[in-house]
Parts: structure tokens; sequence; C-alpha cells
């Protein structure tokens, strides 16, 4: 079952990376579909804990501090800069630079908080950079500077996230550090998403689907209903059903599926291919991911705390 619940999270924000592109060229900001992302998904997180942690909502002003800083660092920017990035950038290709942060991650437990790593750490490095180069043609490289920069902007605010939400995961649930992180992502973008070119009357427009479905049109409000439920609070809330039955490692590397969900919808849906060679790349990248993944060497936890390592994934 935890490997189901895993695998259906990762199949869901697999796809999302695809519908997030299409919200942007749709004529949606990358701010306002973050803005709607992290607001959708801090409303029905309130409505759950309502009914099942009234606690959640009371923290001390420590917490709420750094549950500001992990909201507008590693949510509201995490997002917006993947956005920008899908729009510029194959889906896949973006994923996989924003991966990178689990490797982030690895070095800063080495370095920082000087945690023992495995030395397959440094085997994963390589295989990551080699996998990386090869996806992005180095020697002949097409693709849009400012995505890559993107991407790389979204792996560090992504390895922020992952830090900080094991810290405070580990003091409280995960669901009342997702509705506290995601309502202060929400705020962000409220007072800076330039919310007065905001034309909510567009959102009953229909807009193509793109790609293989450039046919296809449906009203923009249901592109951004499925990226709200679908595409965060739900495969959020598997994720967290996955850790019932799994270690946080293994939760961790079946979410690293969400790479190959999500070039297989951009292929199928949005027509983004990639060469032989690239293909190649992007599986030396995942086996360098998974490597990665188990570099640290975590201490025993209780799992009904459902401390989170490295995946808790929010994008």
């Amino acid at each position: 079952m935890g490997y189901f619940w895993a695998l259906l999270a990762a199949l869901l924000f697999g796809v999302n990376g695809s519908v997030t592109k299409v919200l942007v060229e749709g004529g949606l900001s990358a701010a306002h579909v973050t803005l709607f992302r992290v607001a959708g998904t801090a409303l029905i997180a309130a409505i759950v804990l309502l009914v099942s942690d009234r606690k959640a909502f009371r923290i001390t002003l420590r917490q709420a501090a750094v549950l500001a800083v992990l909201g507008v660092f590693g949510v509201a920017l995490l997002q917006f800069t993947y956005a920008v990035a899908v729009s510029l950038v194959p889906v896949g290709i973006a994923l996989l630079i924003e991966y990178m942060a689990v490797l982030i991650v690895a070095l800063f437990a080495f370095f920082v908080l000087r945690e023992r790593v495995r030395a397959r750490l440094w085997v994963a490095i390589g295989f990551v950079l080699i996998g990386l180069a090869l996806v992005a043609r180095v020697w002949n490289s097409d693709l849009n500077p400012l995505g890559v920069l993107m991407a790389s902007c979204a792996a560090v605010a992504l390895a922020l996230y992952f830090l900080l939400g094991e810290r405070e995961v580990g003091k409280s649930s995960p669901m009342a550090v997702g509705f506290w992180s995601m309502s202060f992502a929400a705020l962000f973008w409220v007072i800076f998403g330039d919310l007065g070119s905001l034309d909510v009357s567009g959102l009953g427009e229909a807009v193509p689907l793109g790609g293989h479905l450039e046919a296809v049109a449906v009203p923009l409000w249901m592109l951004v209903a499925w990226n709200v439920v679908l595409g965060s609070f739900a495969p959020f809330l598997l994720s967290l059903l996955a850790l019932r039955y799994l270690t946080a490692t293994a939760a961790g590397i079946t979410a690293s599926a969400e790479v190959i969900f999500a070039f297989a919808f951009a292929w199928v849906w949005l027509g983004e291919l990639l060469t032989p060679l690239q293909l190649v790349g992007a599986a030396v990248v995942l086996v360098g991911i998974v490597l990665a993944q188990t570099a640290r060497i975590n201490k025993v936890v209780d799992p009904d705390l459902a401390i989170i390592d490295q995946e808790a994934r929010i994008t």
C-alpha cells in the first residue's frame, strides 16, 4: 500500500508539471498560478485541521517565524521559479534540474550539519552532473538560459524546504506544517504578486490544452482547480499516507518516479521529445538521485511523527 500511495502521488505531481505549463501559456502569470495553488491548498488543509486537529492552529512566535521563512522561500519562491522554468524549458528537464535539491541537502548535511554520509554521495554527484550534461547537451545547448536558471533556483528553494520541513515536521504534524507554510506563501503572493493585474473574469475563458491536445479547450478555472486539488493537496496527502507504510528513504526513492511521469506526460500531451542521448542522461540523473537519497545516515525515529527526510515534495 505504501508504494501504491507514493507512486500515485508521484503520478499526480508528474501530470501537474504539464498542467502548470498550460496555465502559464494560457495567460496566467507564474505568480498568479502560484498564488492560486498555495492559497487553495492552505484552505483545504485548514478545513481538514478544523475537523481533525484544531490544536495545530496554535503556534509560538518562534515557530511562526520559521514557518514564514519556510513558506516564503521554500514554497512561494519554489513554486514560482518552477512555474517559470516549465514555461521556458521542457517539463521533465526542469524537474530533473530541480531534483538537484537532493544533492544540495546531502552536501549541506555533510559540510554544515556535520552528519555522516555514505561514500555513495560522491558517486551520486558524479552521476547527476554527467546526466545533466547529457540532458542539457552542453556542447550544443538549445535550452533557454533563464529557464535553466529558474529551475536551478527551484532546486535551492526545494533544498531549503527539505531542510526546514524536516525540522518542523518533527515538532508538529505534516498537515499543520503544510497549512502554515502554504498560508505564509499565499500571504507573500497577496502582497507581492501584483493582484491588480489579475483578471478573475478570464478564469471562465476556454484555453487550448496545447501540444497533441491543441484541439481540446477547457475553462481556465478547471485547470486551476486541478492544479490546487489534484496537483498539490491530493499528492501531498498521498505522500503522508505512504509514510504510514514506508520509511522516509523508501518513500523518497519512490517519489523520484515523478520525473519519469513528468517526461511521459509532457511527451504524450505536449509533444516534448528528447533525443536518445538525452533519455540516457535522464536515466543517469535518476540513478544519481536514488543514490543521493540513501546517502544520509538517518537516526531512528518514531514513525508516528511522520518525520519527512527529503520527501516532503509540494511542487
